[in-house]
């Protein structure tokens, strides 16, 4: 289906920030506007927000952004905010229900960086392990908790069930956001991999909890490819700059093809295709590769 519907997104996006006297920097509003497009174009299924602020006010005000939006304009409605732990996330669900059922059936194929050694290596998400096996669960769950089609994904369900039996997701009754910070509890599975799922990644850092410290040791010490996608969007029959709609990165000696990389250029591809529905939004779309030197890294 085409997205037709920039203009109004964008018209609404500012009323509603207006109403609530939410007052962005222009950078963060830029990057508001960007984030809000991507999710609503399918683009992306998952952003993590970065505007500025610190919790709980930041978390209040996008709640109530989003609500405002709902009220003004049914193309929001399947827009959520979402919480794991200190992370605040703003979500399309029925992209993310589409998206965490893709990636039960391994329709894109996620690919690992063990930072819990040096020298670090890449594995496929089949590749048997027990952190391999524990991040599957956490699919599961978020299958369970985002079901694109009842009907369609019964077979996933039972399984999932069981693995979340005892977790639930906590939907707030004043301000509507979705807090999954249950279904971190229980798992060697940390924030940062999870990060990397639930914005799209390609290639996903995989450390346990127990080996944080040796992750960011080994990360620190690398030489890194970063790369970018790069949109330039068109508002109101202008096209304007270029802006970045998503980044990761991955340790050089790990991609020194760059963005000839396999998983690089089938990466790109299933954005390609999602582009093709939306060319009315993002005027363009590609990928830039950059090499980064080595530098101190938080996870």
């Amino acid at each position: 289906m085409v997205f037709e519907a920039t203009d109004e997104v964008l018209q609404v996006l500012n009323s509603s920030l207006s109403q609530l006297k939410w007052r962005l920097k222009p950078p963060a509003k830029r990057r508001l506007e960007i984030d809000v497009l991507a999710l609503l174009t399918g683009m992306r299924p998952v952003i993590m927000v970065d505007y500025g602020g610190k919790m709980p006010e930041l978390q209040q005000h996008l709640c109530a952004l989003i609500k405002q939006c709902h009220q003004e304009s049914a193309v929001f409605e399947c827009l959520r905010v979402m919480v794991v732990d200190d992370m605040i996330y703003l979500i399309h669900t029925k992209g993310l229900a589409e998206y965490a059922r893709t990636s039960l059936n391994s329709e894109a194929e996620l690919i690992f960086v063990n930072l819990e050694q040096d020298p670090l290596e890449m594995v496929s998400q089949k590749h048997d392990c027990p952190l391999g096996s524990e991040f599957l669960r956490l699919q599961r769950m978020f299958s369970r908790f985002f079901p694109l089609d009842e009907a369609k994904d019964a077979a996933l369900l039972p399984a999932a069930r069981d693995t979340v039996a005892n977790v639930e997701p906590s939907t707030s009754l004043s301000d509507g956001h979705i807090d999954l910070s249950s279904c971190m509890k229980d798992t060697q599975i940390t924030v940062p991999t999870l990060n990397g799922w639930l914005l799209g990644y390609p290639v996903v850092y995989l450390f346990g909890k127990e080996f944080i410290s040796e992750a960011i040791c080994n990360l620190s010490t690398k030489n890194l490819h970063l790369f970018r996608i790069l949109v330039r969007r068109c508002q109101f029959l202008c096209v304007l700059s270029i802006n970045c709609c998503n980044s990761f990165s991955v340790p050089y000696e790990l991609s020194m093809r760059g963005r000839k990389e396999p998983w690089a250029e089938a990466f790109l591809e299933r954005l390609q295709c999602k582009w093709q529905s939306c060319k009315q939004t993002w005027v363009s779309l590609e990928m830039e590769v950059d090499e980064c030197y080595p530098q101190a890294i938080v996870l």
